[in-house]
């Protein structure tokens, strides 16, 4: 069997000011059906911020292994290349990741037009957020 990489250098990718270690590309918004479809790349062996999941996300790893870590910092999990995951909204925060190299993760995110993600400071203080407004706002950015 023949093994293909995951060719991003064709991608336009984006960088959120103040989020160190992440790109994006978002690839759709559509608020009727409260979708947003979004590539994330996390850096190499390095972690995103503090933050939590408050809608649903279906995430497929595209390249690389995604790595996801408490928010004392210990690894609880890795997905590899090709690992499809469901998560819920959940209150748990956490920090996400690359391994050895960049990944990039296919994310789905579902079922809200409001607050699909906080960030948060090192007291789990809420610090910004991401959502369905600021999502269709950097869609239109990227396109211009």
């Amino acid at each position: 069997m023949d093994n293909y990489n995951f060719n991003d250098q064709q991608l336009s990718w984006n960088k959120l000011a103040g989020f160190d270690h992440l790109n994006y590309l978002i690839l759709d918004v559509d608020r009727e059906r409260l979708n947003v479809d979004v590539l994330f790349k996390f850096s190499t062996n390095q972690k995103i911020a503090l933050h939590r999941h408050v809608a649903l996300n279906h995430m497929f790893v595209v390249q690389g292994e995604h790595r996801i870590y408490s928010a004392d910092g210990r690894l609880t999990e890795t997905r590899p290349t090709g690992r499809y995951t469901v998560s819920p909204a959940s209150d748990e925060p956490h920090q996400e990741g690359g391994g050895d190299q960049d990944v990039i993760i296919l994310f789905s995110i579902r079922g809200t037009s409001g607050t699909m993600y906080e960030i948060l400071d090192a007291q789990h203080n809420i610090i910004a957020t991401l959502g369905m407004d600021e999502f269709e706002g950097l869609y239109a950015a990227q396109a211009k």
